[in-house]
């Protein structure tokens, strides 16, 4: 990634303070998680703290994101993850996600990404024109074998797939057609 977590909490605050996806729910879900799995980031009296409903949720998020950048690397990963776990679409709007996303890396996305739509250089009419064609050439051998042989045998063929009854009425119409 580059950059430290404490840097990217940096960088990141501004939006996640602001954001409105981030709604007490989600933040005391956060301080939980952080609370109860990682308690060297966020001891029991600290989580009390961040969770008094008194005061704004942007507030508190506010100073929840200045105490875990005063602890250090390790709590703002934690911070990640938790967020990463408990508000996916927030995680991947961050600044920081979106422009590691943008940067093109080339270990993360291999050159047969970039070489996905080289086929895809002509235009609809192409594809309309040579569609065209192969039904043309499709209708001219139907209806040219059935004037040279008198019947068409692509409807004896085609009784091979049908049910009991239709594949006789084919079958019949072609023999007749056949025999005239």
């Amino acid at each position: 990634m580059g950059d430290s977590f404490h840097d990217q909490l940096t960088e990141d605050g501004a939006f996640l303070r602001t954001e409105r996806r981030l709604d007490t729910e989600l933040v005391d879900k956060i301080i939980l998680q952080l609370n109860r799995i990682y308690p060297q980031v966020l001891s029991d009296k600290e989580a009390t703290k961040f969770r008094n409903l008194d005061v704004p949720t942007c507030l508190r998020l506010g100073e929840l994101l200045t105490h875990l950048q005063a602890k250090g690397e390790e709590a703002c990963r934690e911070f990640y993850r938790a967020l990463h776990l408990h508000v996916e679409d927030v995680y991947y709007s961050l600044p920081t996600r979106l422009r590691l996303r943008d940067s093109f890396d080339p270990i993360a996305y291999p050159s047969a990404y970039k070489e996905r739509h080289v086929m895809n250089d002509k235009s609809p009419l192409f594809f309309l024109g040579c569609f065209s064609v192969a039904v043309g050439m499709a209708l001219v051998y139907y209806f040219g074998e059935a004037k040279v042989t008198g019947g068409s045998r692509a409807l004896g063929m085609a009784a091979l797939g049908l049910k009991r009854k239709a594949r006789e009425i084919l079958v019949w119409y072609t023999e007749e057609s056949l025999m005239k």
